[in-house]
């Protein structure tokens, strides 16, 4: 997997943390600095950790299964783009009075943002990618990602929320039938 691959899965992955900071923006009648940081740190951070957790785990069943590696990578992909796509044309929402930058509700979201990371580090193990090389470029994307989020959320509203999580999950479907491509025919 080559240097740009793994830069559109970084992106790819950001897109659900991005479409949550766009909400977070929304929340916010001028966001200041440490508004627009919190979500970017706690993002950033579990998306940076969750692969590197899905790639040692993988890498200790990628010997029992490197037959089928490239399916299982197919299907993660796909499984994990596509309710990508399914949320994002989804009309529900969700609305809380609440403070949303609170530790344990940011710490909630960084979570449930991140889940896909870890499928996406255990098909990381399947190539042998540098897993710190890859978990520090997915965080860092993640977190300049999840910044502009909450800026884009606070000036635009709504209107890119649910856009940016359908490209973030095309991109993951796409990057998946690509595996499997170039497994078969290459």
């Amino acid at each position: 997997m080559k240097l740009l691959e793994i830069i559109l899965i970084a992106i790819g992955l950001s897109m659900d943390a991005f479409a949550v900071s766009i909400t977070l923006g929304l929340s916010v009648e001028k966001p200041r600095a440490k508004e627009i940081l919190t979500p970017g740190i706690f993002f950033g951070f579990f998306q940076a950790l969750m692969p590197t957790i899905g790639y040692f785990a993988g890498t200790y069943f990628a010997a029992k299964i490197q037959e089928f590696d490239h399916w299982v990578a197919f299907v993660l992909l796909g499984i994990i783009g596509g309710n990508m796509i399914r949320e994002s044309l989804s009309k529900k929402e969700e609305e809380s009075n609440e403070n949303p930058f609170q530790f344990i509700k940011m710490l909630g979201l960084a979570i449930a943002t991140s889940i896909d990371a870890l499928a996406v580090g255990v098909t990381f193990a399947f190539f042998k990618i540098n897993i710190f090389m890859a978990a520090i470029i997915i965080g860092s994307i993640t977190f300049i990602i999840s910044m502009a989020g909450v800026k884009i959320g606070n000036l635009f509203g709504t209107k890119f929320k649910s856009k940016a999580e359908f490209v973030g999950g095309a991109v993951l479907v796409l990057l998946g039938i690509k595996i499997v491509i170039e497994h078969l025919f290459f």
